[in-house]
């Protein structure tokens, strides 16, 4: 089973052409209103055994890839491949909760949809904004979240676990992928986890921003393959 955990007020519309693309795919749709990455991984993990899949490939995007990490460290042996996509493994930075706190008050201040309208476009390739294919279902995805939901999701990052100790442990095949214009999770970062992780490949995904798998679907679609015909662990 390729199991996938979506990011910040995202669920499974992220991952449609992946779902399309794999028959044994199967989203997370949910994180309900947890609030911590570890609460995330149990819930990921609980879904899992409720699918019966004792091992899986795990499949992780921005926050998501942090969730992915948290569920490799509570159950190693079931993750028999790992994919952290657009995501990052530093510290909380000094200045990381005020600004995070700074958007969260977009939203009590002017509303949701005015923090989506703040969030969202930077997330998101020139090319991608102008495509009605790409923004206004990724737009109707994140409005159909509320403000519960991003405050929840953003303690959870701002009270993320340390990552350094796990990496060197992860010994799966790994994927790092990003997009080659995402800002917000750029390729450098990208090269830094692959470089701390001893079975990575790393993917840059010309032309597309940080919504990577919804931007450039046959690309990431094609890394995925790639990534699943390596044996596993």
């Amino acid at each position: 089973m390729l199991l996938m955990l979506p990011g910040l007020i995202c669920d499974a519309r992220i991952y449609a052409p992946q779902v399309a693309a794999f028959a044994d795919s199967h989203v997370v749709n949910s994180y309900g209103s947890a609030d911590s990455l570890v609460e995330m991984a149990r819930i990921a993990l609980a879904e899992a055994d409720r699918l019966g899949a004792e091992r899986f490939d795990l499949f992780g995007h921005s926050m998501g890839g942090r969730v992915a990490l948290e569920v490799f460290r509570m159950a190693p042996d079931r993750v028999q491949r790992l994919a952290l996509v657009s995501t990052g493994v530093h510290p909380v930075g000094a200045d990381e909760p005020a600004k995070r706190e700074a958007l969260k008050a977009v939203g009590h201040k002017n509303g949701f949809e005015v923090l989506v309208d703040t969030w969202l476009p930077p997330m998101v390739a020139d090319a991608g904004r102008a495509d009605p294919a790409i923004y206004p279902p990724l737009r109707a995805m994140c409005l159909s979240m509320d403000q519960a939901t991003f405050d929840a999701q953003i303690n959870a990052l701002v009270t993320r676990p340390e990552l350094d100790s796990l990496l060197g442990q992860i010994a799966c095949p790994t994927l790092v992928m990003t997009g080659e214009l995402d800002a917000w999770a750029p390729p450098s970062q990208h090269e830094q986890i692959a470089a701390a992780i001893p079975d990575s490949h790393l993917v840059i995904v010309p032309g597309a921003g940080h919504m990577v798998q919804f931007e450039a679907p046959e690309a990431v679609n094609e890394a995925i393959t790639r990534w699943r015909s390596t044996p596993a662990s």
